[in-house]
């Protein structure tokens, strides 16, 4: 199983996808509220998956994003958006994301994306 580093400003998501990925046997390793603490936990923790949310304050997942892929060219990372980010997904995906999910969180599909990681 995977150990996974959530990393979402909405307390509620991170309680929701840490339920969903625990119940499956993932471990949740750590959680980060923003960006700037998201790149810091995955030098910390080195997960084997890290869900980034796009929208955030400090430093946004995009950001974080290209941090942690160039501090690691070879991590998997899971954005997370809202519905209605098409252009925000399609520059994650330029800048290195692995996959994509959509909130609200559909646990088959989150299990799916991990599997296949």
């Amino acid at each position: 199983m995977a150990r996974i580093l959530i990393v979402d400003d909405s307390r509620t998501s991170r309680k929701i996808l840490r339920g969903l990925l625990e119940e499956s046997g993932h471990e949740v390793i750590a959680e980060a509220e923003n960006g700037e603490e998201g790149v810091k936990k995955y030098i910390e923790c080195k997960p084997d998956v890290t869900t980034l949310d796009i929208t955030m304050p400090v430093m946004d997942g995009l950001e974080a994003l290209t941090k942690i892929r160039e501090y690691d060219g070879n991590a998997k990372v899971i954005m997370v958006t809202a519905a209605g980010q098409q252009n925000k997904m399609v520059e994650a995906i330029k800048n290195g994301a692995s996959e994509f999910v959509t909130k609200p969180f559909e646990k088959d599909n989150i299990l799916k994306i991990i599997e296949k990681m």
